[in-house]
């Protein structure tokens, strides 16, 4: 179908929240299974791979969404300023 995973690689703007909450799903889906265990080596390495994709689209969706976040931030002069939101420390 190939649909699911194009949009797991991050999508269209407006279906970005649609695509990360697939993109996680399906990487929930794919931990679960590999924590099971019982399949062979190459499906399981297929799985880890399809994993890592689905890590990498969440994780980009992520800092997307990241950067267009705002915070508003009072000047002295008591008015309201748009500044970028801070990165955590220890990124």
């Amino acid at each position: 179908m190939g649909g699911a995973e194009q949009n797991a690689e991050g999508g269209s703007e407006g279906q970005s929240g649609a695509g990360f909450e697939q993109a996680l799903a399906r990487l929930e889906e794919i931990v679960a299974s590999l924590e099971r265990g019982g399949a062979p080596l190459d499906e399981s390495l297929k799985l880890y791979e399809e994993g890592i994709r689905s890590y990498r689209a969440c994780h980009q969706m992520l800092k997307r969404a990241e950067s267009k976040v705002k915070k508003l931030v009072e000047s002295l002069e008591g008015r309201l300023e748009e500044q970028p939101m801070e990165e955590p420390e220890g990124e």
